[in-house]
Order: C-alpha cells, then structure tokens, then sequence
C-alpha cells in the first residue's frame, strides 16, 4: 500500500450487510472459466484471501473439497458463515478471521489461493511470498477483479471516486431505464466526506496501488496467463439496490458519515428518484479477468 496509508480495522466496518446487494457478480462463467483452465474436479483446497462475504469461494465451492477464506473483518465472516451455511457448504468451508500479513496461520497447504479485488489492501510484497510458501508445487494464484472498461455505482471493483465514465449516459443503449448516476453519486460523497479518498482512519490521495505482475513476479510466480471471461448480460437495479453499493465501499463505509449518514442517505434517495423516478436502472454485467500465476519448481 502507498506510503503514509496503514491500514485499520474500520476499513470495511459496517459494509458487509450491504454487500452482496450492492456489488454486482461476477461474470456467470468465472466458475466454468476456472474450472476448465485449471482442471478442477472436486478435490483440492482453495484458499481465498480477503474473501470478504465469501462471493468467490462460495461460488466456487463445487470444485474443491474444501474452502478457506480469509478476512480481517468480522463482518465479513459472519456474512461468509452465514452463507455457506445457507447454500449448504458449511461443512467443507473455513472462515477465519485474520489479516493476510498473519498467514500462514496454521492452515496447511493449498491447491488453488484466489485474491478478488483485495490483494490491494495488503502488504503485497509479504503476502505474496507468504502465499508462494502456502501452495503446493504447481499450485494457482488466481488474481481476479472486473474488467476496467467503465463501471456503474455497485460494480464488482472498488473503483476511485469521480472515474464515472460514458456507461453514465442518460439511458444505456439498448436497455429499459436510466443509466446509474454514478458521476454525481461521487460528487455527492465528496461534499460529505471530503474530496480526498477516505479509507479507514487515513486517507489515500493516490488511490490504490496497481502494478500486481512486478510483486508477483518478485516473489518468484511464473506467469501470467490472462483470461477474460465475457459479461455484457443487461442486468436491472433498483435504487435501493444502488444505496448498497454505495455503503459496500471501502471510501463510503457508512460509519465514516458519522451523525449525518441519514442525512447522506436521503440526498443519495433524492438525487436516485431525479435520475430514475421509476427508482430503477439499467447497466450491463462487467466481463471478469482472470491472471492465474503458478508456483513452479525453479
């Protein structure tokens, strides 16, 4: 992470119960993408690190016999739990609560580690050589996140405030409803939070770091291989639906309004019902990439 940024454990607080709503999933094929390239079966164990509510290893518990994901945020495990527990996986999953920095932790040694959009937060230089050291030899890191052609509020990444891009057109084409207003949603947070991005405690003027192929590289992963699986799907949202995905960012956590995140949520509802009186938009399904890195013998 960036110099002068630590992270904290009010990152994510209070997001999990929005989650699942407000983000969008995955491309329908990501599990089908996986299974195929790495030739997966059923067997094996997958480790998924900052699994946040278990999206990816829930959708890809089918495949292993079993899952492991793991997060610093309570809230995010109990969501996990509770779950697997509802798509009756319980048994073959592990939800533990810890940093990626504290691994290995004691969970043995894996076939497949994924990261979605998290390896990010992490001190990846650590986490990478922590990883290696994790997988068997042969094993797949698998970094995977949404495509970045565009986004819509909600969308699968946590992209930087005010990047709303032409997805923002008044109606998206061929599609029913208005497009989400995501431009003005940032501009919004802003005049709430600050115009610098609030993460945690701190800050990150920069945003996030990029550059994930040197760090794996570094700690010594062949690769990668680039796979995109193809979205595109028409999907509808509803303003509430829309209002989850704000409050399921890291920059607009519901804590961080503090005493005026009613307020905040009605001029959120208000500047919805201007874009959309109907309360419901239109966006297409982001496609998901896909860079797989191995931990061959030297």
């Amino acid at each position: 992470m960036g110099a002068g940024w630590e992270w904290d454990d009010s990152l994510f607080a209070g997001t999990a119960r929005h989650y699942r709503r407000g983000r969008l999933p995955y491309a329908p094929g990501l599990a089908g993408t996986l299974a195929e390239v790495l030739k997966l079966d059923g067997r094996g164990r997958l480790i998924d690190v900052g699994c946040g509510p278990g999206v990816i290893a829930l959708s890809l518990a089918h495949l292993f016999s079993e899952i492991v994901g793991v997060d610093p945020d309570r809230g995010m495990v109990a969501e996990a739990t509770r779950e697997a527990a509802e798509q009756g996986v319980a048994g073959k999953a592990r939800w533990v609560q810890a940093r990626a920095e504290d691994l290995p932790a004691g969970l043995g040694t894996f076939d497949v580690a994924t990261f979605a959009q998290s390896f990010h937060w992490m001190d990846r230089d650590l986490v990478a050589v922590t990883i290696k050291g994790m997988l068997k030899t042969g094993g797949v890191l698998a970094h995977i996140s949404d495509l970045k052609t565009g986004r819509g509020t909600g969308t699968g990444p946590e992209p930087e405030p005010g990047t709303g891009t032409g997805t923002e057109a008044r109606i998206v084409r061929g599609l029913p409803h208005p497009a989400a207003p995501c431009s003005a949603v940032d501009e919004l947070v802003k005049e709430y939070l600050g115009p610098v991005r609030r993460a945690g405690r701190g800050v990150l003027p920069h945003g996030t770091p990029g550059g994930e192929a040197a760090v794996l590289s570094r700690a010594g992963f062949s690769g990668p291989r680039r796979h995109v699986v193809l979205g595109g799907q028409p999907l509808e949202r509803t303003a509430d639906d829309l209002v989850a995905g704000v409050f399921s960012m890291s920059f607009s956590a519901p804590h961080l309004f503090g005493p005026r995140r009613d307020a905040f949520e009605a001029d959120l509802r208000r500047l919805l019902r201007e874009a959309s009186p109907s309360g419901r938009f239109s966006e297409r399904q982001p496609s998901t990439e896909i860079f797989i890195w191995r931990n061959d013998p030297r």
